[in-house]
């Protein structure tokens, strides 16, 4: 009977030594398995591409992990079923492995395609200003150049005969010609606009005799006097003019003209009327 206890004792000893040994392994497979999947977490919270990633293994990992729990979650897990959870574990940890591996890839991709787009960005943008750069060139070589400029103050007599005078008082309006030349501008229509200054520096506009604003290349306005279309044809040299008969008198003093196209000054003259005498 002594015999038989002290085999019992032993076989209880063992058992619960094995028990305790499995319970350990179980509790350190348990701590590595949440520290995998701990990290395949914080991967899927960084990059949304490993998110993407992951589902498409989804069944294969879910299984995996499942089986893995199923194990440990046992608390008669046998030894060869913990060895099968180790070696589902090491699996899961070789994914995480290979995930993290891709994602390094694609983000090394990502920083490649991202300095390819800069380049081409600022080559874009250098096209762009360089077309911009052409563009203005081309503008401005088309504006027209005024040259020959003459302000003549006319008087107007009966029968519609013109006559040219020097005298403020007598001075019905206020004839302004030109000559217009480019050698590239193109063939067709060219607004001309003409603004005439007083002698007191103020600007000739009446809206209700055909005044108004146009823009100057720089973006600001500014008050022109009359307008006129000349039908220009290109290479060649197009004379015109604008008439300005004011619904006042003509003051004495300087009158100053500018010449625009294209928002461009193309050419200025002057006259002087005077108080008294004639041509």
């Amino acid at each position: 009977m002594l015999y038989d206890k002290h085999n019992s004792n032993t076989v209880i000893t063992e058992k619960t030594t094995q028990i305790d040994s499995i319970s350990s392994s179980r509790d350190a497979l348990q701590q590595e398995y949440n520290a995998a999947n701990a990290r395949l977490d914080d991967l899927i919270s960084q990059n949304s591409r490993m998110d993407s990633l992951v589902k498409t293994k989804d069944k294969e990992v879910n299984d995996m992990k499942a089986r893995i729990q199923s194990i440990l979650s046992n608390k008669n897990a046998t030894a060869a079923q913990l060895k099968e959870a180790q070696e589902l574990i090491n699996k899961l940890k070789a994914n995480i492995e290979d995930y993290q591996a891709t994602i390094e890839r694609l983000e090394g991709e990502k920083v490649a395609l991202t300095g390819e787009r800069d380049v081409a960005r600022k080559q874009r943008d250098s096209v762009g200003v360089v077309k911009d750069s052409l563009s203005k060139v081309t503008e401005v070589g088309s504006v027209l150049h005024a040259s020959n400029i003459k302000m003549t103050p006319i008087n107007l007599k009966k029968g519609g005969k013109e006559v040219e005078t020097s005298k403020a008082k007598r001075a019905d309006l206020m004839r302004v010609s030109f000559d217009l030349d480019n050698r590239i501008a193109t063939s067709g229509p060219k607004d001309i606009y003409v603004a005439i200054t007083a002698p007191d520096g103020t600007p000739l506009a009446v809206e209700a005799l055909g005044s108004g604003r146009f823009t100057l290349q720089d973006g600001t306005e500014k008050l022109y006097t009359a307008k006129t279309t000349i039908d220009y044809v290109s290479g060649t040299t197009k004379e015109g003019h604008v008439d300005w008969k004011q619904n006042s008198d003509f003051k004495p003093g300087e009158y100053k003209v500018d010449i625009y196209n294209m928002g461009y000054l193309i050419g200025s003259g002057n006259v002087t009327l005077k108080k008294g005498g004639l041509f």
